[in-house]
């Protein structure tokens, strides 16, 4: 197949560092004497406020703490941990006419387009989990320190919010959501780059578990508040449906799946309709029904459960 091409001048030309910087909502960046900025550095996300130099003028980019530097290739191809072609690929879609040009249809991640969340290489220190947020949720200061989550007061765009660590099936730290408790939006903020679809928020804390079911939540909380009842081996979908990756996460380590929402007696998971959609349901079952069992004897199943029994809660 030949590749698309790529006309890496004409987009470093038409395409402005400021509309990059606006498109990552990197918008916590003072100065701007003579078309130059400096702040946080949005790539290593460390506590320094002014490591990170811009030039808009000259459409360059400099952090002094980590040493990444460039124009507007270096600093997307950087953000999405990806090559510089799939960054000016990217970026050609913001070029005049790009929209007459054909595209491929946008597809859900796959097995063919996963990309991988780096580990981080730091932590946030004086995370609080006692704040009164977490209280009205009713999550107690245990299972929050269980947990790492709590309200954040340092530096950076996670600043002012309650942040929540999110761990790949390997149990590597790979990115922070932070959820506003004053109205602020976006409600939840997540890393530039980052890919939620690959992810199932506590996957490797149920995984470690002995049991060979799973109960599928749609959200932190819900996840963190059935943990917090004594039933370990629960997870939480990053979004409102579940994709490839996840499923076959689920699929390889238990034989048995239940979605959850509002349905099985929990709240449902903030910005949902009340539970997991018929589209989830019968995806994860349609995966199942199309991949061999783990095992010449194992049989896996995926329901929904009601209302009238919370899984595991009554244990």
């Amino acid at each position: 197949m030949k590749s698309e091409e790529v006309n890496f001048a004409a987009i470093k030309q038409a395409v402005t560092l400021e509309a990059v910087l606006r498109h990552y909502q990197v918008d916590d960046l003072q100065g701007g004497r003579s078309g130059r900025y400096r702040g946080r550095c949005p790539i290593h996300q460390g506590e320094g406020r002014d490591a990170f130099h811009v030039d808009v003028r000259r459409k360059i980019f400099q952090c002094f703490s980590c040493g990444a530097g460039g124009d507007v290739l270096d600093l997307v191809a950087l953000l999405n941990q990806c090559t510089l072609r799939e960054a000016a690929l990217q970026l050609q879609g913001w070029l005049p006419g790009a929209a007459q040009r054909e595209r491929p249809p946008r597809q859900r991640v796959t097995k063919e387009n996963t990309c991988d969340n780096p580990p981080l290489r730091f932590t946030l220190r004086g995370v609080d989990g006692s704040d009164a947020y977490l209280a009205a949720r009713e999550i107690h200061e245990g299972t929050a320190a269980r947990f790492g989550v709590g309200f954040y007061r340092g530096p950076g765009f996670m600043s002012g919010r309650v942040v929540i660590p999110i761990h790949d099936e390997r149990g590597r730290l790979v990115a922070y959501a932070g959820r506003a408790v004053d109205g602020r939006k976006p409600r939840y903020r997540f890393p530039a780059g980052f890919g939620k679809s690959q992810v199932l928020f506590n996957f490797h804390r149920a995984a470690a578990t002995r049991s060979d079911t799973v109960l599928v939540v749609e959200g932190f909380f819900d996840c963190l508040r059935v943990s917090q009842a004594g039933f370990e081996s629960v997870v939480a979908l990053m979004g409102t449906e579940l994709y490839e990756h996840p499923v076959q996460l689920l699929r390889d380590r238990f034989r048995r799946v239940a979605l959850a929402g509002w349905r099985c007696g929990w709240p449902a998971g903030e910005g949902s309709s009340g539970g997991p959609s018929e589209r989830s349901v019968g995806g994860v079952r349609d995966w199942f029904a199309r991949r061999p069992a783990a095992g010449p004897t194992a049989r896996q199943r995926v329901v929904a459960v009601d209302r009238k029994r919370k899984p595991g809660c009554s244990r």
